[in-house]
Parts: C-alpha cells; sequence; structure tokens
C-alpha cells in the first residue's frame, strides 16, 4: 500500500462527500420557498442512509467477486474481509478506504435523483425507494461497469460514473416524474427562492468534481493531473456552450444558465476524464452545454415533470459523454482508443453501455416505485403540496420573515 495515494484518496472523498452538501444547496435554491429544507433533508437523508446500507451491504454487491456478469458475490457483507486489508481493485490502497470513496458516489447518485421527485414525494417513500433503488439499481450497475461485470467484460469504459451515476439518476428521475406526474401548482409559476444559494451550491459541485474525477484515477499520479485538467476545461466550455445557445434563444444569459452550464461540462466529462486529451475534453464539454440546455427544453415538449432538469443535465449530459469517450478517447492519455483513433468498435461498446443502462435503470426504478407506492404511498396529498413539504413532512420553515 502507498502512504502517497492513500492520502491523496482521502482526500478526494472527502471532497465527493461535500457533493451532497452541495447538491442540496443546488437543488434548494432552485424550489420553491416552501419546500427548501425537504428538498435539502432529501440530500442530509442520503448521507445517512445510503451510507449504512453501503457498509452492510451494497458495497459487496457491487465489489464482491463477480457472479455471472451481474452483480458480486457476498464475501465483504458487513465489512468481512474489508478492514486492514488492500483494496483488490486497487491494492496500493488499504480496503476501507477503496469502500469509503465509492460510497460517496452512492450517497451522491441517489441524492442526484430527488431532483426530479422535489417538491411532491412523501419522505417515507423517498427513503424506502433510495434503499432499494442502491441494492437493486446502483449496486448492479457498479459491479458491471467497475466491478468486473458485463459491461466491463464486452469493453465499455467510464472513467468516473457517466453510466454508473448521471445517467442511471436520469434514468431513474425519468421514472419518478412519470410515476408521480406534475406538480398541481405549476400553473402559477416555479421561481427560485434563492438563486445565489443556487450558484454557492454549483460551486462547491464544481470544487467537488476535481475530486471524483481526478480521485476515479485512484493514484496519485500523471492520470489524476490529467483527469483534473479535462474536468477543468470541460466546463469552463460547457458554461460557453449553453450562454452561447441561451442568449440566442431568449435575448439575454442567465445565471442559472451559467451554472448549468458548468454542471453540464462537468457531467459529458466525466466517463471521459482519463481517456481523452485536453481538446476533446474543451469539445466535450462546449457540445455538452448545448445538448443539455436543449434536454432541458425538451421536457416541455415531453410533458414530464422533471422538478430540477436530472434528466436534460445528467441524463443528456452523461450520454454524450460516454459517446464522445467512443470517439476521442486516446491511448496516449489510457490505453484505449476511440473511433477518431482507429477504433470504431469502442463507439459501438459505448452505444451498448449507454441503452443498457438506461433500459435497465428506468425499467428497475419503476417497478420498485410500483411497489412503494403500493407499500407507503408516492406523493403526498394535493394540500400538503399546496401547504409545501417543509411543513407538512418536517414541521419546519426554511425562512421566517
Amino acid at each position: 500500500m502507498n502512504a502517497s495515494d492513500t492520502a491523496f484518496v482521502i482526500i478526494c472523498a472527502a471532497m465527493v462527500m461535500v457533493m451532497t452538501p452541495a447538491l442540496a444547496l443546488f437543488y434548494g435554491g432552485l424550489v420553491r420557498s416552501r419546500n427548501v429544507l425537504s428538498t435539502h433533508m432529501h440530500s442530509y437523508a442520503s448521507l445517512g442512509l445510503i451510507t449504512v446500507l453501503w457498509v452492510l451491504v451494497g458495497y459487496t454487491l457491487a465489489f464482491g467477486e463477480d457472479v455471472g456478469g451481474i452483480v458480486g458475490n457476498l464475501a465483504y457483507v458487513f465489512m468481512r474481509g474489508v478492514e486492514g486489508e488492500a483494496a483488490p481493485a486497487a491494492a496500493q490502497l488499504p480496503h476501507t478506504v477503496f469502500m469509503a470513496f465509492q460510497c460517496m458516489f452512492a450517497v451522491l447518485t441517489v441524492a442526484l435523483i430527488s431532483g426530479a421527485y422535489a417538491e411532491r414525494m412523501r419522505f417515507s417513500a423517498m427513503l424506502l425507494f433510495s434503499g432499494l433503488w442502491l441494492i437493486f439499481v446502483y449496486a448492479p450497475m457498479a459491479h458491471w461497469v467497475w466491478g468486473g461485470g458485463w459491461m466491463a467484460q464486452m469493453g465499455a469504459v467510464d472513467f468516473a460514473g457517466g453510466a454508473v451515476v448521471h445517467m442511471a439518476s436520469a434514468a431513474a428521475a425519468l421514472a419518478c416524474a412519470k410515476a408521480l406526474g406534475p406538480r398541481v401548482s405549476l400553473e402559477s409559476g416555479v421561481v427560485p427562492n434563492n438563486l445565489p444559494l443556487t450558484l454557492l451550491g454549483g460551486g462547491l459541485l464544481w470544487f467537488g468534481w476535481f475530486g471524483f474525477n481526478a480521485g476515479s484515477a485512484l493514484v496519485a499520479g500523471t492520470l489524476a493531473g490529467h483527469a483534473l485538467a479535462t474536468t477543468h476545461v470541460a466546463s469552463a466550455c460547457g458554461i460557453l456552450g449553453w450562454m452561447l445557445v441561451e442568449w440566442k434563444r431568449t435575448g439575454k444569459p442567465t445565471t442559472l444558465g451559467a451554472i448549468s452550464g458548468a454542471l453540464a461540462g462537468l457531467v459529458a466529462i466525466t466517463p471521459a476524464a482519463g481517456f481523452v486529451g485536453i481538446l476533446p475534453a474543451m469539445l466535450t464539454g462546449f457540445v455538452g452545454g448545448i445538448v443539455c440546455y436543449g434536454g432541458v427544453l425538451l421536457k416541455g415538449k415531453l410533458g414530464y415533470d422533471d422538478a430540477l432538469d436530472v434528466v436534460g443535465i445528467h441524463g443528456l449530459g452523461g450520454t454524450w459523454g460516454a459517446l464522445a469517450t467512443g470517439l476521442f478517447a486516446s491511448a496516449s492519455v489510457n490505453e484505449v482508443n476511440g473511433l477518431f483513433f482507429g477504433n470504431p468498435h469502442q463507439l459501438w461498446v459505448q452505444f451498448v453501455s449507454v441503452v443498457g443502462t438506461w433500459v435497465f435503470v428506468f425499467v428497475a426504478s419503476r417497478i420498485l416505485l410500483y411497489i412503494v407506492d403500493a407499500a407507503v404511498g408516492l406523493r403526498v396529498a394535493p394540500e400538503a403540496e399546496f401547504t409545501g413539504l417543509d411543513l407538512s413532512e418536517h414541521n419546519e420553515r426554511g425562512y421566517a420573515l
């Protein structure tokens, strides 16, 4: 085990953990004032619930020895054989450090989904759905891509979570939006209650993303530095791409558009950060900003109420990023060549991984939502929705003015 690599990944794990409270700020500023605390609670509850489930059973299902390319075995259930050992997936790290780093990814992914059901889902339903989703959807997805499952065996690559985190959370978000239906008071408009809060949360997400992507190298070396650089330039170009199309369409660039573009660039580069060069990363981020802006507009045409645009940003951004990896990956960066470097097969396997992720996660999520609805009911009563979930679900107010 290597002390410098261990210290590096510990720091990166802490940075990824900060992304979940940052997401609470980002989402919390976008909802109406009567739901700001309930929206924060979705992220903080995920930190508690998902961490516990990850330690008990989630980690072993994701990173235990492969069973048929589908899921890990129970070798690490209840942390058996983890403490005091080197990580099989990263022998230079203590097993507990690798487990904790991956735990932060699981927490954030579940928290991301909450942007779709904000302002209308029962808290009890949120907890039950999140726990079931971690075990039956996230853990298998992580195993398929990072634990030696069928996607990895096929040759698909995902440096830091384009499929596992972003497409998976977006497919689940779409399932939630379809199952819950639109909010009852949309006709009166939804004005963000605190855009500076959202901008602060977005900036902290950008900061945490350096740990998210660079830390996925799992060593403090050249690859980690390269991933940090591609992450930053892609995010910068995402701002410009989003701002360009928004300015042209509406006549004015907005702060919400700027931070949304930054996140679009970050999402797009996530699967590619350790596989593509700097200039392709810039193009990936720029196109990501444009694609995600279009994705946000798309929900109005398709008629689903994805409250905080999880599908538009994380779904379309993650999809584009996975395909961009198949286009721009270069063995001069990290062993894999894409279409533009003489390997068209890589684009095909990236496409298969995209389709597999969307279909599996959406269908599995709809099944879990049906079970949760039958068990505890998915949606709050209309009166509670008008009052706001802060009071009806948590007996608190975000603002006392």
